[in-house]
């Protein structure tokens, strides 16, 4: 459970750096209270389940033709989707196109790394 909780406050915090960040050059937020950003991290954690391991499957041959960069594109369409589902629920963004998209999702990949990495003896279940 707890390390459930410790997930979900990270996509929280990398969700809200991403919007943040990107707020007036593409992604605009209904909403930017705190209570809004733990709800979309729970829509873009359910999307993730759901939706990376088929996305995955499908593109194995281009992610390995890329290298390994067809995960950005899988990356950003699911950072897109959460933020349109999230509308639905007043909690969501609304992407000005491609560009904001995947920037926003290379700056949520990129602080969810970092906390993971700072977090990861609390992730891991205290042991290291």
């Amino acid at each position: 459970m707890k390390h459930f909780i410790l997930r979900w406050a990270i996509n929280a915090v990398a969700l809200y750096a991403a919007i943040a960040l990107m707020n007036g050059h593409g992604i605009t937020p209904q909403s930017t209270n705190w209570l809004s950003f733990i709800w979309l991290a729970l829509i873009f954690g359910l999307v993730n389940a759901l939706l990376r391991p088929v996305l995955t499957f499908l593109t194995c041959p281009l992610i390995i033709l890329t290298l390994g960069l067809g995960t950005l594109l899988i990356n950003t369409l699911l950072f897109y989707l959460s933020g349109e589902i999230g509308r639905y629920f007043q909690v969501g963004f609304t992407v000005a196109g491609f560009v904001p998209a995947f920037l926003g999702a290379l700056i949520l990949s990129i602080v969810s790394f970092i906390l993971s990495a700072i977090l990861h003896g609390e992730l891991e279940g205290g042991r290291h």
